[in-house]
């Protein structure tokens, strides 16, 4: 399995968006997080902060989130891209190493929609 490191230009960006971190993402922590898809795919990555999760199809762009919903166990997040893309996702947490992502929005001016599972696996 690869792992995919996130860092650089979205960890700064991850230090703007702090500001409007949604409750579910202040009971989960940074780490190496399993992301699975209903398909069977399955993908391990390193992230400073998982509120990047809510940004999964977009991982490495330069974004801009804004928190529709805000709720201790749920959080609906609509972000946008540089060069057109964006999503929304609505990202409940399970347990405070385990979330259920529901995503979609366009990417490479295709749609996309899709559900993951994530868990922390441990530290990167």
């Amino acid at each position: 399995r690869a792992v995919v490191r996130v860092s650089g230009a979205a960890l700064a960006l991850l230090a703007l968006a702090a500001a409007v971190r949604p409750a579910v993402f202040t009971q989960t922590t940074g780490g190496l997080w399993e992301v699975s898809r209903p398909n069977g795919g399955r993908r391990n990555i390193c992230v400073a902060d998982p509120t990047m999760l809510a940004q999964y199809e977009h991982l490495r762009a330069n974004c801009s989130r804004d928190v529709i919903r805000d709720q201790e166990s749920r959080a609906e997040i609509h972000y946008t891209c540089q060069g057109g893309a964006f999503g929304q996702s609505n990202v409940e947490l399970l347990t405070p190493r385990s979330l259920r992502i529901e995503t979609q929005g366009i990417s490479d001016n295709a749609p996309f929609h899709y559900v993951l599972q994530a868990r922390r696996i441990g530290n990167c």
